[in-house]
């Protein structure tokens, strides 16, 4: 089978993550130059800059929606009938202790 007891909406978690993971990353780094933009005077903006406190939390949901990924897809392949108890908890644990 392969999961799809959710219709693999688990996947739109990941989705979530790898955005704030650009977006936590990629701040105070310059923006690229548009090749439409005609104001050639004006350097190109900044990626946002955040305090160390909603840094923090930010990296933090990164890591809380990460374990909701794997719980999600743990789950799935144990409801579809993939797993046994034995494999979900197994894969369950490996994949959380790999984070």
């Amino acid at each position: 089978m392969s999961g799809g007891k959710f219709d693999y909406w688990q996947h739109h978690i990941n989705y979530i993550v790898e955005s704030i993971e650009e977006i936590v990353n990629r701040q105070g780094e310059k923006k690229p130059a548009s090749m439409f933009h005609y104001d050639f005077g004006k350097e190109p903006e900044f990626h946002e800059t955040f305090s160390p406190e909603v840094d923090k939390k930010m990296r933090e949901a990164i890591s809380v929606l990460k374990r909701a990924y794997i719980y999600a897809h743990r789950i799935d392949y144990f409801l579809s009938g993939d797993d046994c108890e034995e494999s979900f908890l197994t894969r369950l644990k490996e994949e959380l202790d790999e984070l």
